[in-house]
This record gives structure tokens, C-alpha cells and sequence, in this order.
């Protein structure tokens, strides 16, 4: 299994940033302009904090630029600490396996640390193909940097309006 991490400290507090980052506005807004991410219908409307642990959600789709189906994600909650940490263990087109781990820890003084860690393996027939693993760990890490800063500017925009 190949894992990539990506941390980022925010000047907001935990409790703040995790009321953002569970719901489908706050997933979207850090995966654009590159993806959009569509919520199963049963989970529409709601956060990681209103499902259950260890159940099916669901069928995901992640659509390129918005509009073009590139994966799917069979969403699955393994673990959940609300206002603290959730980990997403599930199967996708390219993965047999995908974990995405979560935590936001106080910093104090009014900030947090956002961290992820996404644990993947390709699935067998792409496993086979030379230099895959390298490609899916470089466009993960790609994506999750891009969702930091969007993380970073979306905390910096939100502590601007509110001093």
C-alpha cells in the first residue's frame, strides 16, 4: 500500500474548520476547479457526523473539471471521531483499496492543524502496468496539495471577514 500525507495549520478553530470540511460544500470547494464530487442520494444534505460507521453509503462520482465521470468512490466510514478525525476505507475504479484519514487538531490561541494521510493500492490490472504506483502516488499528492491551499485560502478568507 502507498501513502501520502499533507498537513496545513489554519488560524481557525478546530470546531470551526471540521463544520466545513464534513459537508459536501466544504469537500467540493476544496477539490475545485479540478473535480467535483457528487454525494449519494441518502447522503445529500448531511455531514460525515450524521452516518454511520462501518455501513455502505454509497456510490460517489468524481467528475473531472465538474462534468466528465473519471472515478467513482463506494464510500464507507471505518472510523469516526466527531469534531476530530474520520477514516473513509474504501474501493474506487482505480483502487482496491482507499483509505483517507482525516484529523484536525487544536493548536490553540483559535488554531488548527488540518492533516490527511490517504493510504491506496491500485487495483491488479493496473498494479501490472510499469510505473502506476508512482503516477496514482504523484496525482494523489498533486490533489491533496491542491486541496490544502484551497483549505488555507478558504481560512485565511473566513479569518479576514470575521476580525
Amino acid at each position: 500500500m502507498r501513502t501520502v500525507e499533507r498537513s496545513s495549520s489554519l488560524p481557525l478553530a478546530a470546531e470551526r474548520v471540521w463544520a466545513r470540511v464534513v459537508t459536501e460544500e466544504g469537500i467540493n470547494h476544496e477539490l475545485s476547479p479540478i473535480l467535483r464530487m457528487t454525494m449519494p442520494a441518502g447522503l445529500r444534505g448531511r455531514t460525515v457526523d450524521d452516518v454511520a460507521v462501518g455501513e455502505p453509503l454509497g456510490r460517489s462520482w468524481l467528475l473531472l473539471g465538474g462534468l466528465l465521470p473519471v472515478d467513482f468512490d463506494d464510500l464507507q466510514l471505518a472510523e469516526l471521531e466527531p469534531g476530530r478525525r474520520f477514516l473513509e476505507r474504501s474501493q474506487t475504479l482505480a483502487f482496491a483499496v482507499w483509505e483517507h484519514e482525516r484529523v484536525i487538531e487544536e493548536l490553540g490561541e483559535g488554531a488548527c492543524r488540518v492533516s490527511d494521510r490517504l493510504g491506496f493500492e491500485l487495483r491488479p490490472g493496473l498494479r501490472r502496468v510499469p510505473g502506476a504506483g508512482a503516477l496514482a502516488a504523484t496525482i494523489v499528492g498533486a490533489l491533496f496539495a491542491h486541496r490544502h491551499r484551497r483549505l488555507r485560502a478558504w481560512a485565511g478568507e473566513t479569518e479576514a471577514r470575521t476580525r
